[in-house]
């Protein structure tokens, strides 16, 4: 866990770096896929650490999963984590993917709110 709040700061620009990275190469592979996000809380870092993949629509999300593009969602997880110095036992029980459709028909369009309620972790 980041010592400071610099060493979180730090840590997060890294993360962001990265996945910014993975974010970009998935809007090029992967239809309908807009965005990627991370929740982490440092107190619990890296255990905590939460990367959600976002399509626009519920038929663009089950498209991908059904194409098997959900492995592919994790290794640039993985390279992107790895680029930002952070390593996770099992990879795959910190990367979600969600759509903007759900979001909006369950959460009002709130990311934030859904965010927090469905995918942040403690420990």
């Amino acid at each position: 866990m980041p010592s400071s709040k610099r060493e979180q700061a730090r840590t997060d620009r890294r993360l962001v770096s990265a996945l910014t990275h993975a974010c970009e190469t998935a809007k090029a592979e992967m239809p309908g896929f807009c965005w990627l996000t991370h929740e982490v809380d440092y107190a619990a870092f890296p255990a905590s650490l939460q990367v959600v993949w976002v399509f626009d629509t519920l038929a663009d999300k089950n498209a991908a999963l059904a194409r098997g593009l959900v492995e592919r969602m994790i290794g640039l997880t993985v390279e992107a984590l790895d680029d930002a110095q952070v390593s996770l036992s099992n990879p795959s029980a910190h990367v979600h993917v969600d759509c903007e459709e759900l979001c909006l028909r369950e959460n009002a369009g709130d990311w934030q709110q859904r965010i927090k309620r469905k995918y942040a972790r403690r420990g």
